[in-house]
Order: C-alpha cells, then sequence, then structure tokens
C-alpha cells in the first residue's frame, strides 16, 4: 500500500487523537472518528478545548464536507482531498483502509487495567474493515495487549482474518499534553507491525509526517513493552526522590537545595519531588504490574512506587496541617485557597489529578478548600471529582495558600492578596520564593 493510498482514520479526537489527525491531514485524507457529538460539533467549528490544536492549525486542516467523493472506494485515491473531516457518523470512516485508534486506558477504582474504550473501539472499526486493512493501536496497554484482546475483537466483529485478511501496528503515543514545544511531530515515534512487511508500511506513514523520525520495533510486543516502561521509570524515579523529600523534611534539610547540589554530577537525573497524576505516569504501572503478575511474577519497584507516589496526596495535606498549627492557626474550620487543579500546568486536563487526594485530606481535618484553576473547566470538575472549584480570581483572604499546580498565572499572582498576616503559603511545586513549606 502505497502513501498516496492512505485514507485514514482516527478513532478518538481526544490529547492524543486530534494532534495526530490534525497532523496526518496535513498529507493524507482523514476522517476524525469520536462518538462524542459535542465534541465533534465542537472541532468542526474550529475550536479545541484541550488547547492541543490551536484554532489557527485546526482551521487549517479542517474540511466541511467528507473528502472521499460520494464514499465511492473505487474512486482513484488521488481524488481524495488531503485534509481532516471530524465525524460521529460510522459510515463516514467505512471507506478508510488505515484505522488508528487513540482511545484511553484508564485503570478502575481499584487500579486494574480497564480495556473497555479499547473493546469498544475496536468492535467500531470491526464493523468496517475491509480486506486488505490495517488497523494501528496508540493506546498504552501491557505487553501483548493488541494481539490478545484487540485483535480477536476485530476477528469477531468482521469474520475476517488476522494477518490474511487485515493487518495490525502499533504506535504508542508520546503526546504531552500542555507542551507547545515537544508536540506530536517533534518526538520521535516508536512503530511496530504484525508482519516485517506491515511494519515497514506503519514506519513510513509515520515517517512521512513525523519530523523527528521514527524507530521501528521488531514486533508488536516490543513496543508496547518499550510504551510501557518509558512512564514506569520515570514514576519509580519520582517516588524516589518524593520518598527523599519526606526524609529530608524530617531532618529539616531542604530537598530542593539537596537535588540542586547533586545535579552538578554530569549523570545525576533531575527529577523533582510531586504529586504524579495524569493519565500516563500514574496509570501505565499498573498495566505493566497486571501483567507480570498473570505470569507468577510480583513487581515490587514498580508497585513500590506507585504507592509511594499515591500517598503523596496525603502527606501534602499532613504538612499543611502542621504548619497550620505552628503558626497558631485552628485546623478545624480553617480556610485553604487551592491554586490549581489539573494534573499539570498549563493544561485543562484533570484527569487522574493527585490534586484532588489533597483536597480531600484536607476535607477530612475539616478545612474548608476553595479551588480555583482558570484553566479547568468547573463543571468537568464538578462531574469526575463532586469538587466545586471556580475559573474566577477569589476575591478574599484565607488561612492559607497551596500552590498545587504551577501555571504560568499562578506565577505572576501576588499571593499576599489572599493572605492574612499569619497565614501559610505552601508550594507543592517548589517554584515559588517565598514560602513557609514546599514539598
Amino acid at each position: 500500500m502505497s502513501n498516496l493510498q492512505h485514507k485514514i482514520a482516527v478513532i478518538g479526537l481526544g490529547y492524543v487523537g486530534l494532534p495526530l489527525a490534525r497532523l496526518f491531514a496535513t498529507k493524507f485524507s482523514v476522517i476524525g472518528f469520536d462518538i462524542n457529538k459535542t465534541r465533534v460539533a465542537e472541532l468542526r467549528s474550529g475550536t479545541d478545548r484541550t488547547l492541543e490544536v490551536s484554532d489557527e492549525l485546526l482551521q487549517s486542516v479542517l474540511l466541511a464536507d467528507h473528502p472521499h467523493l460520494n464514499g465511492d472506494t473505487t474512486t482513484s485515491p488521488a481524488a481524495a482531498k488531503t485534509g481532516l473531516y471530524c465525524s460521529y457518523d460510522l459510515g463516514d470512516i467505512s471507506d478508510c483502509n488505515v484505522f488508528v485508534v487513540t482511545v484511553p486506558t484508564p485503570v478502575d477504582k481499584n487500579n486494574r487495567p480497564d480495556l473497555t474504550p479499547l473493546y469498544k473501539s475496536s468492535e467500531t472499526v470491526g464493523k468496517v474493515l475491509k480486506k486488505g486493512d490495517i488497523v494501528i493501536y496508540e493506546s498504552t496497554v501491557y505487553p501483548g495487549a493488541t494481539e490478545e484482546e484487540c485483535i480477536p475483537v476485530l476477528e469477531r466483529v468482521s469474520g475476517l482474518k488476522f494477518n490474511v485478511d487485515f493487518f495490525a501496528g502499533y504506535s504508542p503515543e508520546r503526546i504531552n499534553p500542555g507542551d507547545k514545544e515537544h508536540t506530536v511531530e517533534k518526538i520521535l515515534k516508536v512503530t511496530a507491525g504484525s508482519t516485517p512487511e506491515i511494519g515497514q508500511v506503519v514506519n513510513e506513514l509515520y515517517k512521512s509526517v513525523i519530523i523527528a523520525g521514527t524507530h521501528l520495533a521488531p514486533t508488536i510486543k516490543v513496543a508496547e513493552a518499550a510504551k510501557v516502561i518509558e512512564n514506569s521509570q520515570r514514576d519509580i524515579n519520582i517516588a524516589f526522590v518524593n520518598e527523599l523529600a519526606k526524609i529530608f523534611n524530617l531532618l529539616n534539610i531542604d530537598t530542593h537545595a539537596v537535588l540542586e547540589a547533586a545535579g552538578t554530577k554530569w549523570n545525576f537525573l533531575p527529577f523533582k519531588p510531586g504529586l504524579v497524576g495524569g493519565h500516563c505516569i500514574g496509570v501505565d504501572p499498573y498495566y505493566l504490574a497486571q501483567k507480570a503478575q498473570e505470569h507468577g511474577y510480583h513487581p515490587e519497584i514498580i508497585l513500590a512506587g506507585r504507592r509511594l507516589n499515591d500517598s503523596m496526596g496525603e502527606y501534602v495535606a499532613s504538612q499543611v496541617v502542621k504548619t497550620l498549627i505552628r503558626k497558631n492557626i485552628k485546623v478545624n474550620g480553617a480556610e485553604i485557597l487551592m491554586l490549581g487543579v489539573t494534573f499539570k500546568e498549563n493544561c485543562p486536563d484533570v484527569r487522574n489529578t493527585k490534586i484532588v487526594d489533597v483536597i480531600r485530606a484536607l476535607e477530612d481535618y475539616s478545612i474548608k478548600v476553595t479551588t480555583f484553576d482558570p484553566w479547568a473547566n468547573p463543571e468537568e470538575v464538578k462531574h469526575e471529582y463532586g469538587i466545586v472549584s471556580t475559573d474566577q480570581l477569589p476575591q478574599q483572604q484565607f488561612d492559607g495558600v497551596i500552590l498545587g499546580v504551577a501555571h504560568k498565572e499562578f506565577l505572576e499572582l501576588d499571593l499576599t492578596q489572599f493572605t492574612k498576616e499569619s497565614s501559610v503559603v505552601y508550594d507543592v511545586k517548589g517554584v515559588l520564593k517565598s514560602t513557609d513549606a514546599r514539598l
């Protein structure tokens, strides 16, 4: 299959799918498919509320009409327009021949991998799958999930045979939400195919749009494993410095000063303590851990890192309470301003945010928390966590202020407008010049 013949459907238009669809649309005919009709309508109007793709970039590739002439699959490939058409209609992707699945892979309340979005999207693709088509998965999974979990769904729904009638690929997403420097085309992409020949096709497809280049892995399982250990490694390193922060706080030593001094050695890794949330680092290690346990191995380091990082919200709350007590501020009924609720700075993404853990732990002490975040959608925060937040600047003073997320707006704020003479300022991110305590 030559590049000129690629008619691409991107399944799922979220933080991963939309930037990828936009990029592919610069060279190919792309249908962006999402079951959320509101999301599709928003994108058709030329606006992305996730802020991953600017309105200008999105509008530069948007097509008002379906790019494949009358849906006629016999039409010359050259007749298909390059660009992006967004749809929730399954019929609109029926004549595509490359399907890229970019749905999320979360964990449930017991931290067990939830493959439901993958199953459902595979069923969707299976309904329109044809002989010769390629299905590429970008969702982060444990090694083997694509071929053991997704492919059987495709076979069952389509009635086609894997690696005979249709083929598969895997290219793990490397989207960094909120990062306008390391955009999708500037991050090297790992690729893989279900056969050596398909691996080459998948690799060439991505190489045609990824400026940073590609790395063709020998198998899909290798590519899956590479992705899941990228985030597991980062999770473990952050857990290490979080543990250091707990130790150095007991010893009354500035953790950030220690890390700065240690960082003068050429091979010291520059990690900082913090809350580990989001849809990748705080989730992916559980996928690898479950697969290991299925094969009779209990991963000690991976799960220990997860336990420590998952405990940091409660730890931050306890440190804030101790600081209130040291300043003779009554804890029961104290009013605290939480600056930020997204999982990272300069990004509206609230998925798996650990700021919520801090808020709930503070409320367990009967502390009243006002949550202010100009990036987060208050309705989404309420829906996901039952927490009331505001995107409007509070007009009152508090017993304490916590910098939970280092949004650029917060770094420019004069925090004295929110504080009383004896108020506590706690810096979770370690970026403020003047604080009473920090992680």
